[in-house]
C-alpha cells in the first residue's frame, strides 16, 4: 500500500468501497460500539465517539442509524460484545500482511482470514510474526484541496500538540504521531478547524517489498480483495509497493 501516497490509496479504496456501503456502514457501527463502551454516549465528553461520528457522516451514513447505534451500545446487554483481534502472516513474494478485525465471532473470523491468505498461495503466521517490520504510529491525512490554511500553519498546530513529523505530497499532507500523543494531534486539528481526511493509529512498513511477477501479483490481489470484503476485517496493512 506504498508506492502511492496514502491519500491516493484512500480515494482509491473509497472509491473500491462505495459499491458496498454495507460494508463501511457494518465497520462503522462496530467502532461506535465500541467507542460508546470505552467513553460513553455523549460525542462531546467522548473524543473518539465524536470522531466515528464525523466518518459515519462522510460516508453518508443517516443519523437516524447513528444515532441507534449509539443507544443500542449504551443500552449494553442487548448489544454485540465486539473483540478486537490481530492475524499476521505472509502472501507470496514474501509481503508481509497484518489484519485487524472487529469481530463477535472469532472462531468465524479466523477462518474467513485463513481462507483469504490460502487462497492467494499466502500463509497465515503467528503472532509478532510479521508485525516487527512495522512501525506502529498515528497517522492522519490532510486533503491539501479541503484544507484553506498554509503549510506552515498545519505545521505549527501538529508539532505544537505533540506530532512527530508532517510529509507533503501533491494531494495531501501526511502528519506522523506516537500513538499516546494521536487523540491530542487529533484533537488539536478539529479545534482548529483542521478538515481531515483520515486518521488512525496504523501500522507503517519500515521497508517495502517489490512483486513484478504477474501471477504472484494476481495471487496478492485476491488475498487483498478477500479481506476487504469480510465485514469482520476493519483494516489490513502491507509491505507490498504497489506498481
Amino acid at each position: 500500500m506504498s508506492g502511492h501516497s496514502k491519500f491516493a490509496n484512500i480515494r482509491a479504496k473509497k472509491e473500491k468501497n462505495d459499491a458496498a456501503k454495507g460494508k463501511i456502514y457494518t465497520i462503522i457501527g462496530r467502532e461506535i460500539a465500541i467507542a460508546v463502551k470505552e467513553g460513553g454516549p455523549d460525542p462531546n465528553n467522548n473524543f473518539k465517539l465524536k470522531f466515528v461520528i464525523q466518518k459515519a457522516k462522510a460516508a453518508n451514513m443517516p443519523n437516524d442509524t447513528i444515532e441507534r447505534g449509539i443507544k443500542k451500545a449504551a443500552g449494553g446487554g442487548d448489544g454485540a460484545d465486539y473483540q478486537q483481534l490481530r492475524y499476521e502472516g505472509y502472501g507470496v513474494g514474501g509481503v508481509a500482511i497484518i489484519v485487524d478485525a472487529l469481530t463477535d465471532n472469532k472462531n468465524r473470523t479466523a477462518a474467513n482470514v485463513k481462507s483469504a491468505f490460502s487462497k492467494g498461495n499466502g500463509s497465515l503466521g503467528t503472532p509478532n510474526s510479521v508485525s516487527f517490520m512495522f512501525d506502529n504510529k498515528g497517522q492522519i491525512i490532510i486533503d491539501r484541496e479541503e484544507y484553506e490554511g498554509t503549510a506552515d500553519d498545519l505545521m505549527m498546530i501538529a508539532l505544537d500538540a505533540g506530532a512527530e513529523d508532517i510529509k507533503e505530497e501533491d494531494d495531501s499532507f501526511e502528519i506522523i504521531t506516537d500513538p499516546a500523543d494521536f487523540d491530542a494531534v487529533r484533537e488539536a486539528l478539529d479545534a482548529a478547524g483542521v478538515p481531515v481526511a483520515d486518521a488512525s493509529v496504523a501500522m507503517i512498513p519500515q521497508n517495502t517489498v517489490s512483486v513484478t511477477d504477474e501471477e504472484m501479483t494476481k495471487n496478492l490481489r485476491r488475498t487483498l480483495d478477500l479481506l476487504d470484503e469480510d465485514d469482520d476485517v476493519q483494516q489490513y496493512y502491507t509491505n507490498w509497493e504497489e506498481e
